[in-house]
């Protein structure tokens, strides 16, 4: 019986990196659910997306981003269970460091927002501008955090259909950030002014 090739451990490799995907995936939603699970109990809807507007450019943004952000989880699902491999290994090993960023920004983001986090713009509920911790130098860590996890999941499990439906939520995620930025800048007026004059959308301090 000889020994196995070159090529069975660089599947093995391949595979490991698809669990990690799996993984980093299971995380990132555990998270987000965790959270929307915890301020229900505390009569907080966190959810808002496209739910109670009128049918206005803000409501069908946000139902193009909530079609977008639900249709690319089953595209990288799909692409991790049953994808071939495309991209060299290099690239695969960045795709899981940015996915296990993504998960580690979300998780720290949604913790600093405490019960001032929402899904979609909160009309109608009271909150808070958060600008300690990850947002002294991130305007939008949590939208930051879902483009590490689109981006690293295309890197472990390239194909052309993952890298439309990864295009295009992040597209809606970006028109649905300029939408909140038009909303807080009307809500807390001089206060947001001051922190958007700070702080940059993504990364970084001005």
């Amino acid at each position: 019986m000889g020994f196995p090739g070159k090529k069975f451990f660089v599947e093995q490799e391949r595979n490991s990196m698809k669990t990690i995907g799996v993984l980093i995936l299971a995380v990132f939603y555990t998270v987000y659910i965790g959270k929307m699970i915890l301020q229900k109990r505390k009569g907080i809807q966190t959810d808002q997306i496209a739910k109670g507007k009128e049918k206005t450019r803000i409501y069908y943004i946000e139902l193009a981003m909530k079609t977008a952000t639900y249709s690319v989880v089953a595209a990288e699902v799909l692409s991790l269970l049953f994808a071939p491999p495309y991209l060299p290994q290099s690239f695969v090993v960045v795709g899981a460091i940015l996915g296990i960023l993504g998960d580690v920004l979300f998780t720290v983001s949604v913790v600093t927002m405490k019960d001032s986090w929402r899904a979609g713009i909160a009309e109608k509920d009271k909150t808070e501008i958060i600008t300690s911790g990850i947002y002294s130098i991130s305007r939008n860590p949590a939208f930051l955090a879902f483009d590490c996890v689109y981006a690293g999941l295309l890197l472990i499990a390239f194909n052309w259909v993952l890298l439309v439906f990864s295009v295009f939520a992040m597209a809606m995620l970006h028109l649905q950030i300029l939408q909140e930025e038009t909303f807080l800048s009307k809500t807390f007026g001089a206060e947001y002014a001051v922190y958007r004059s700070k702080v940059r959308r993504y990364i970084g301090r001005k």
